[in-house]
């Protein structure tokens, strides 16, 4: 039996970054043998342990033949006789294919340290075609090392991927973590602009791809194009350090744009109610969780009112707090306004100008908090009266709060 610690882990050693987490390979043990060792069995299709105090991974050495189309169509074989170098064969990118023994040697049959060297995104060998969640693995990979590159022979057999319907095999749940996980990195807009530009956006977020090429008037959108503004919308979102919620409704908040009728461009009255629309099918499709849902729903149809919270009148503020349910979930609501900020500041030119709006709207919510609702309720006649009456209220503290911030309520 021989182990070898692999993947993530030595490639974040050398790059310098942190070690998060460890996952090792077992050549030449059999199941019966590593559970003699006392490691406990988890995987499903194919050996994998956990180790009885590390709790770390621990995998059997195998190789894998693809039988189906997709994700899940795969044969594993795990035995004694198979090679360290077998096993980092099936990995995706070469930079994940070292490998390091006890004595901290380094194997690296394929080239991982001149790409980590070269700041090159390479897939190991064939096999990466039979596996298309690798697309997204390369696009989530060139979002987190921004300055990486995507080799010209790997984004060639991408596309391939793509053109043979592979990407269309995938199922809804693994396409949403990966995407997940790639809004999570440090620059998510290469993950995108990798998946558009090897076809894979077209297949599985058809809504986002189509807004390249779609003009916005420039006196709003300096960068003109809406593609590129919902790109550096979301960078602006992880710039902010914005939660998943706030990072998807930065992605979708302007999808209908995209739908905009010619004639009327480069305006694009209305799109907030189309965004809405086009994001209902979108989140079914790939089961977004609920958070992120009603995060991009209420960013969609709102993120115009909330930029020009200073020409509104106190009733439409409360209206639109209240359609936010932004006093029972001023978290939530909070999480609106930072994805609204990443919109304001996602323009050219504009990276870092304050968004004064998110402050305004932080004060209207606390100017109708103050309102005490079981006071009034107790000091009214008929319990008809009740809402109308709460209501009037906060709509005078509001009254109050944009005279003293010099706004007219006109």
């Amino acid at each position: 039996m021989q182990i070898y610690a692999v993947g993530g882990a030595i490639r974040d050693q050398l790059l310098g970054l942190p070690v998060k987490d460890r996952d090792w390979v077992v050549v030449g043990a059999t199941p019966e043998e590593m559970r003699r060792h006392g490691f406990k069995p988890v995987g499903r299709d194919f050996p994998v342990f956990l180790h009885p105090q590390t709790r770390e991974e621990y995998a059997l050495a195998r190789t894998e033949r693809k039988t189906a189309p997709g994700y899940a169509g795969f044969d594993f074989h795990a035995a004694v006789d198979v090679t360290l170098e077998q096993d980092l064969e099936r990995r995706d990118l070469t930079i994940n294919a070292i490998a390091q023994a006890d004595d901290g040697t380094l194997i690296d049959p394929y080239g991982g340290r001149a790409d980590l060297a070269a700041k090159v995104l390479r897939h190991v060998s064939a096999a990466f075609a039979e596996d298309p969640v690798r697309i997204l693995r390369v696009a989530r990979f060139a979002a987190r090392f921004a300055d990486f590159s995507v080799a010209p022979e790997t984004m060639n057999l991408m596309r391939q991927m793509v053109a043979a319907g592979e990407v269309d095999a995938l199922v809804a749940e693994r396409v949403w973590q990966e995407l997940a996980r790639g809004l999570m990195e440090a620059k998510p807009s290469r993950m995108f602009t990798i998946l558009r530009d090897c076809g894979a956006l077209a297949r599985l977020l058809p809504e986002v791809d189509r807004l390249w090429g779609v003009p916005q008037r420039a006196d709003y959108h300096p960068e003109i194009d809406t593609g590129v503004h919902v790109m550096m919308v979301i960078d602006m979102a992880a710039t902010l350090n914005a939660a998943l919620p706030a990072r998807f409704a930065a992605l979708t908040h302007d999808l209908g744009k995209g739908v905009t009728p010619p004639h009327i461009l480069p305006r694009h009255i209305g799109h907030e109610g189309r965004s809405a629309e086009l994001l209902e099918p979108l989140c079914e499709r790939l089961r977004v969780p609920t958070d992120c849902r009603d995060v991009a729903r209420l960013v969609a149809r709102f993120h115009g009112d909330m930029h020009r919270v200073a020409e509104l009148r106190p009733e439409t503020q409360l209206k639109i707090l209240e359609r936010c349910d932004a006093l029972r979930r001023p978290e939530r609501f909070g999480q609106v306004l930072l994805a609204c900020e990443a919109d304001h500041r996602g323009r050219l030119g504009l990276e870092a100008v304050p968004y004064v709006a998110a402050e305004r709207w932080r004060a209207a919510l606390a100017a109708v908090q103050e309102v005490d609702a079981a006071v009034i309720a107790r000091a009214c006649a008929e319990p008809g009266q009740i809402p109308e009456q709460i209501g009037a209220a906060r709509i005078a503290r509001l009254s109050v709060l944009k005279k003293a911030q010099g706004l007219s309520n006109e």
